[in-house]
């Protein structure tokens, strides 16, 4: 029986092949998660898997957004570069913000970079990267609302807009097969995060329009980033986005103004975990979510009905005490 081999002995092994071999028919292979888990491996894996190269290409792969020159710019101040965005990206975010923060918010950035893909099937069918003014005061003083394309601006796909039969069916094929990735990157504190949950959340038809609307979620506590998918087109012809949008809402179902919200995105980049979520455990945080948001509007709506109640007796009690005074007293 051969005996185990330990790792001074796997390091030496290693260290006699020569780099080239490894990076060219090896490393250039993995993905980003077994990449950086080779790199923990040994000292001198961690050498070779650290070049700039390997995570640029793996970036570029997994978000072919991040190709634009405004986010190729931005990624090359991080740093570790594309490793740094990657890090921060990949996986899923998941961050409680604190009640109480001892220290003061650091200063708002002056803009936000958004860098989105849409997949169907894995593959990628749309990608932009556009630029938030954050410092601007309609942005300060306005629900925070991220439009991806203009107003008149459709995005093709590969899909058909599923005849009245084959609705639970289209509903089921989004659901499995639309992704999407949300990366918000803020430029000056050289940080990132994916405000998307991968998977939709939800699949539904709006109940006024018939359009097909998919979200995505990341809940946070008392908040939730939201991004919605809005999908038209004609019966058995072609499937539009026509909308990408991404907002943020607090458990009372109001969105978030773009001051708190930047304030609320910067404490996650900074000190969110990023964990790998599946599709169940998303949709059991937005359930989760959606639960306390209705649980509270639904007694924010018993509390009202009893002040409505409250203030119905005190007029009728002035009522009665003056037509009692006008018919009496005299």
């Amino acid at each position: 029986m051969t005996p185990p081999m330990d790792n001074t002995s796997f390091s030496s092994d290693i260290t006699t092949v020569h780099p080239d071999i490894f990076q060219s028919h090896i490393l250039n292979r993995l993905d980003g998660p077994t990449l950086a888990s080779a790199a923990s491996s040994t000292s001198h894996l961690r050498r070779l898997c650290t070049e700039h190269h390997l995570w640029r290409n793996i970036s570029a792969a997994t978000w072919p957004s991040l190709n634009d020159p405004l986010a190729a710019a931005i990624i090359t101040t991080f740093p570790a570069r594309h490793r740094s965005i990657f890090s921060d990206s990949f996986p899923s975010l998941h961050h409680s913000p604190p009640n109480l923060n001892p220290t003061p918010p650091p200063p708002p950035p002056p803009e936000l970079i958004s860098a989105v893909d849409l997949y169907y099937k894995g593959k990628p069918v749309f990608s932009r990267v556009i630029k938030t003014e954050t410092h601007k005061g309609w942005f300060l003083c306005s629900p925070l609302w991220v439009d991806l394309l203009d107003r008149n601006e459709v995005v093709p796909t590969p899909l058909k807009f599923a005849q009245t039969n084959d609705e639970n069916k289209l509903l089921n094929h989004l659901d499995e097969n639309l992704t999407l990735s949300w990366i918000i990157i803020d430029p000056t504190r050289k940080r990132a995060a994916n405000l998307s949950s991968r998977r939709p959340v939800a699949v539904r038809r709006h109940w006024l329009t018939a359009e097909l609307q998919v979200l995505y979620a990341v809940p946070m506590e008392t908040v939730q980033c939201v991004v919605k998918v809005t999908c038209c087109g004609k019966a058995g012809g072609a499937m539009h986005v026509r909308e990408v949008s991404l907002t943020m809402e607090d458990t009372e179902g109001r969105h978030v103004m773009g001051k708190d919200s930047v304030v609320i995105l910067q404490d996650a980049m900074e000190n969110g975990k990023r964990k790998k979520l599946d599709e169940v455990e998303a949709k059991e945080r937005f359930e989760k979510f959606s639960i306390v948001k209705r649980e509270i509007r639904e007694r924010k709506m018993r509390r009202d009905k009893a002040m409505d109640m409250v203030a119905m007796l005190v007029a009728f009690a002035v009522f009665a005490l003056l037509f009692w005074f006008m018919a009496f007293a005299v």
